[in-house]
């Protein structure tokens, strides 16, 4: 028997007068999931939290919590936490006094509600020491810790994060979020994750919801998203990558009016007339004549950008710019201004709709 999901969203629908910001989604999150929403701003995203969170009400629709109706619910009356972009820790507190603070609204009693913070810093790796520490003190991944810590320590269902790292330097952000993705698998809580960054959304979550217009267009595990979107929109937020306006030309063929070619492609569905064919960078290779590919394009080397382990080369056709990506070890002898052949085969593209 299949368990029941912990949150459930049915026909969820915020307006704002004319303008619906969430439009009628329909969503269930499994217990222990680590579920992120991605969008670009005004997609949504927010709103949809501020509604999960007890912060706004919805106009219509339901949200259930392990089958229970909780639109009406204040969020203080909610059994999940949530960590903000701006942490909102007291300054004036230390670390000890930020973590205990929901246990001491609760009336636990001091010697139990030290001995849990201690514990929360323990596995959230912030060393004993700091317990009495004015969090002013703190870097900003140590304030990040401790605002986790708090959330934490208020036991709640489900932890749900606005941004939180969105202010951090890269590289603090990068050691935070595997830390985040350790923490969840460590505590099995479930986490409900807002972002704009897609490389968040990859490296931490379980499953991704994208956000356009107030509407769920597509959800999925990272690999879905990202190697099988469902429109042009998808394919391209979800990072860098080749687009084509196509229209169908037989069922495993389409053909560009902007490149004036035919292509080999995967399986037409039916009914698609035009579409986009989508090729992802890593999926394009130089080769040394038309054969050694199903597809090929010739242009021009116009530039490359060297991005650590990986290189990625601009080739312009035309008035296009397509981008190959390769991996530094493996080399590319041309120079910019070369003519150059670029491929690749049917099964490494996509099709899909606008």
């Amino acid at each position: 028997m299949t368990a029941q999901p912990i949150l459930q969203l049915r026909n969820l629908t915020k307006a704002f007068g004319g303008l619906r910001a969430v439009d009628n989604i329909d969503l269930d999150i499994q217990e222990g999931e680590f579920f992120t929403i991605v969008g670009p701003s005004g997609s949504g995203k927010t709103t949809m939290l501020r509604m999960l969170t007890g912060m706004e009400f919805p106009t219509s629709g339901e949200i259930l919590l392990r089958g229970k109706r909780i639109n009406d619910l204040p969020a203080n009356k909610r059994p999940t936490c949530m960590v903000f972009q701006s942490l909102a820790l007291f300054p004036h507190r230390s670390v000890g006094q930020n973590i205990e603070f929901s246990m001491k609204m609760k009336g636990i009693a001091p010697d139990l509600r030290q001995k849990r913070a201690r514990e929360l810093m323990a596995q959230l790796r912030l060393p004993d020491t700091y317990y009495t520490k004015n969090v002013t003190k703190c870097s900003g991944g140590e304030r990040q810790r401790v605002a986790l810590a708090r959330a934490l320590a208020y036991e709640p269902d489900i932890l749900f994060f606005d941004e939180p790292l969105s202010a951090i330097d890269y590289k603090l952000r990068k050691t935070l979020e595997k830390e985040l993705k350790d923490i969840h698998r460590e505590t099995g809580k479930t986490f409900i994750y807002i972002t704009h960054s897609l490389e968040e959304a990859m490296v931490m979550s379980d499953r991704i919801g994208v956000m356009r217009a107030g509407k769920l267009v597509q959800v999925g595990s990272p690999q879905e998203i990202y190697s099988a979107p469902r429109t042009k929109f998808v394919s391209e937020f979800i990072g860098d990558v080749n687009v084509l306006a196509v229209k169908a030309d037989g069922k495993d063929q389409v053909r560009s009016a902007e490149l004036e070619g035919r292509f080999k492609s995967p399986p037409i569905p039916q009914g698609m007339s035009d579409g986009y064919l989508v090729v992802r960078p890593e999926s394009l290779r130089f080769i040394d004549k038309r054969s050694d590919a199903e597809n090929s394009i010739e242009g021009i080397l116009y530039n490359e950008y060297v991005l650590g382990s990986r290189v990625q080369y601009q080739v312009r056709v035309g008035e296009r710019v397509f981008i190959v990506e390769k991996l530094r070890q493996q080399g590319f002898e041309g120079k910019r201004g070369d003519k150059v052949l670029i491929g690749w085969d049917a099964v490494d593209s996509i099709l899909v709709s606008d």
